[in-house]
């Protein structure tokens, strides 16, 4: 048998998982990481333990299915925009990763939009200025690990986003290599010329030296060194997780549209070829790179919410509400409704529609009467809801009723929450069999790379539906459930600005 690995590091653990041809999980080992809080606001991770436990599980995976010899290709796949700096010759970071939830440069943030700058970066790379990209992370790097800017101009650096440090670590860092997916990310790359933009460049201060090539995110990139897996083999796909999600879900044609329930959820629908600029706050993002040449983009919409499983983990680990993530389903359905108690968990600001980095988490309505159970199922809808206020804007970029949403990730197992989803959206909610369509993304990226599928179509006629879900709640109670979560919304904002 032969098989394709996909390596998915995303916030909270890494995973390797191993697809046969079928597109089925024959092997998967997961390892969690720490989560480092410095200080209120600020996220990180330890980029050799992140390297560490995707290591791990990468070797763990191969023994189970069989060995090196079994695997055809590796994808990669990884938590977007967050952030590292590591040394070129001892290929050590310099300081930890920040991590995409971080808000330590919402103020920068602030400063960029009020000299102006907002429509402009829009213009070129599809996003809005906020502290959750990439950009600003590196520009407080280089400004504040001691040396770091002099380093960088000096080429003795090396930046990435965490596909970038799991190339360089494969090959031995040979490599230093990013797709267009995660290049997208960073507030530094030009969308329309599929190459990272001077002009960013200059007004974050990053020195193009410090930067990596962007590469197709289906076609070879490297082989790794021999003696990281045993054997030399070709790494042919990589692309950030939400866009590998898309990728999985096969969400190939414009208007089709997916949402991945993980840490945060993340909504994307494809816009082909075409650059959708965004009138209702969503982010233009590339969506994947052929092998065609730097301009060969797909594009996706993409609306974000940083806290969706993370909610959960919240209630586990900060309030002890519950033992294990996937208790909060049954919790929650000991209660019809939550007696009108709402979690806005913007522990790391707002995204979608919003985007305020001031907002914080914030639990309304609460009289003696609220219990665990009412705020868990709070919880569970505030997932929803984020995701609702995405839907609708997205609605109205797209000219067009979207009619039905994909759903894959962890939390989309939980068929009270998926339930949730499609009162509060009024549409059908459509999980399929193999919930694992970030990792099988990846995988698919990198076998249509090599031969190990030959062609889409092969591809295509693998997704079917575990389960449709259907709208019950009236267009009025709809409506009315929606207004009062804004409500609730409002209170969140602006809780942090001086």
């Amino acid at each position: 048998m032969r098989y394709v690995l996909a390596l998915d590091q995303g916030t909270t653990s890494s995973r390797a998982i191993v697809f046969d041809a079928a597109g089925q999980v024959v092997t998967l080992a997961q390892r969690e990481f720490a989560q480092i809080f410095p200080q209120p606001g600020w996220v990180e991770h330890d980029a050799r333990e992140i390297w560490a436990t995707q290591h791990a599980v990468a070797l763990e995976a191969i023994e189970k299915a069989g060995g090196a010899a079994t695997i055809a290709a590796i994808g990669i796949t990884n938590q977007r925009e967050t952030t590292l700096l590591w040394d070129r010759a001892t290929g050590e970071p310099v300081a930890n990763a920040i991590v995409w939830q971080d808000r330590r440069t919402a103020t920068r943030c602030d400063e960029l939009r009020a000299r102006g700058h907002a429509a402009r970066v829009q213009q070129k790379t599809g996003l809005v200025i906020d502290a959750y990209f990439a950009g600003t992370k590196l520009e407080w790097l280089l400004d504040n690990v001691p040396g770091a800017r002099a380093r960088a101009e000096a080429g003795e650096l090396a930046f990435g986003t965490i596909d970038s440090w799991l190339v360089w670590k494969l090959t031995g860092g040979r490599v230093h290599a990013t797709d267009a997916s995660n290049a997208s990310r960073t507030m530094l790359f030009n969308l329309r010329t599929g190459a990272w933009d001077d002009e960013l460049l200059k007004l974050l201060r990053v020195p193009r030296a410090v930067l990596p090539e962007v590469v197709a995110s289906s076609g070879l990139v490297a082989t790794t060194d021999a003696t990281v897996l045993g054997t030399e083999l070709p790494i042919a796909g990589i692309a950030g997780d939400q866009q590998a999600a898309t990728f999985g879900q096969t969400c190939w044609s414009p208007g089709m549209a997916k949402n991945t329930y993980g840490t945060g959820c993340f909504m994307l629908m494809n816009t082909g070829g075409q650059r959708v600029t965004s009138r209702n706050r969503l982010l233009t993002t590339v969506g994947w790179r052929g092998p065609d040449g730097p301009t060969n983009l797909a594009y996706c919409l993409e609306g974000s919410v940083f806290m969706a499983g993370a909610t959960v983990q919240w209630l586990r680990d900060g309030l002890q509400l519950i033992q294990s993530a996937p208790e909060v389903e049954s919790l929650a359905a000991q209660v019809e409704d939550t007696g009108d108690v709402y979690l806005v968990p913007a522990f790391a600001g707002l995204g979608t529609p919003d985007w305020d980095g001031h907002a914080r988490g914030t639990l309304v309505g609460m009289t003696r009467g609220t219990s665990r159970a009412h705020i868990a199922r709070a919880a569970l809808e505030a997932i929803a809801l984020q995701s609702a206020d995405v839907f609708a804007a997205m609605s109205r970029d797209a000219g067009i009723p979207l009619t039905e949403l994909r759903v894959d990730g962890g939390a989309s197992r939980n068929n009270l929450l998926m339930q949730m989803q499609a009162d509060f959206l009024g549409v059908p909610v459509v999980r399929p069999q193999v919930t694992e369509t970030t990792a099988l993304g990846a995988a698919y990226l990198a076998g249509l790379a090599t031969g190990f599928w030959a062609d889409p179509a092969e591809i295509g006629r693998q997704w079917k539906v575990d389960r449709r879900f259907e709208p019950r709640l009236s267009e009025r109670e709809r409506v009315a459930k929606l207004a009062r979560w804004r409500e609730a919304v409002e209170r969140a904002k602006g809780w942090t600005r001086t």
